[in-house]
C-alpha cells in the first residue's frame, strides 16, 4: 500500500510538473507571439519611413532643381534673343548659337520641356493670357502669339507660357 502510494505521488509529482511546463510552454508562446508581432509593426514602421523619406528627398530635389531652373530661364531667354538679333559677324552668331543649343540639352537631360503654344487651344494649366486678339482665321482659344516660352520638369510646370489668344 505503501508503495503505491508513493508511486500515486510520485505520478503527481510529474503530472504537476508536467503540468508547470505546459503553464510556462504557454507563457513563452504568447511573449514569443507578441515578440513576433512587435518585430512585424518595427519592420512595418520602418518601410513606411523608408518609402516616406524617399518621398520627401525626391520632393525636395524635384523642388530645388525648379527653383534653380527658373533662375537661369531669363538667362535662356536673352541668349534665344541674342541668337535672332542681326549682327554681321557670323562666328559671333554662331558662337550664341552654339551656346543656345548646349544650354537647351543641359536642361533636356535635366527633364526640362518647352511647353507647346502657338496653334494649340488655350489651357490655363500651361498658359498665361495677357492679350486677346480677334481673328478670323484662327480657332475660338487658339494661342496666336507667344511673348514668353513656358517650361516644365516632368509634369510640373515651372513657368507658364505667356501667350496673345485669339477670339
Amino acid at each position: 500500500m505503501e508503495e503505491n502510494k508513493e508511486n500515486n505521488q510520485e505520478e503527481n509529482k510529474k503530472a504537476d510538473q508536467l503540468i508547470e511546463l505546459k503553464k510556462q510552454i504557454e507563457t513563452q508562446k504568447v511573449q514569443l507571439e507578441e515578440t513576433e508581432d512587435r518585430l512585424k509593426r518595427v519592420a512595418a514602421e520602418f518601410d513606411n519611413y523608408k518609402k516616406r523619406s524617399a518621398k520627401e528627398r525626391e520632393s525636395l530635389y524635384s523642388s530645388l532643381t525648379s527653383d534653380i531652373i527658373t533662375g537661369l530661364l531669363p538667362v535662356l531667354d536673352n541668349l534665344e534673343k541674342a541668337a535672332t538679333a542681326a549682327t554681321e559677324d557670323q562666328n559671333y552668331k554662331q558662337g550664341v548659337e552654339l551656346v543656345l543649343k548646349q544650354f537647351k540639352d543641359v536642361l533636356e537631360s535635366r527633364g526640362v520641356k518647352e511647353i507647346e503654344a502657338v496653334g494649340k487651344t488655350f489651357n490655363p494649366e500651361y498658359h498665361e493670357a495677357v492679350s486677346s486678339v480677334v481673328d478670323e482665321n484662327l480657332g475660338e482659344k487658339e494661342i496666336k502669339e507667344e511673348y514668353r516660352k513656358g517650361y516644365m520638369i516632368g509634369n510640373k510646370v515651372i513657368r507658364h507660357s505667356m501667350v496673345i489668344v485669339a477670339n
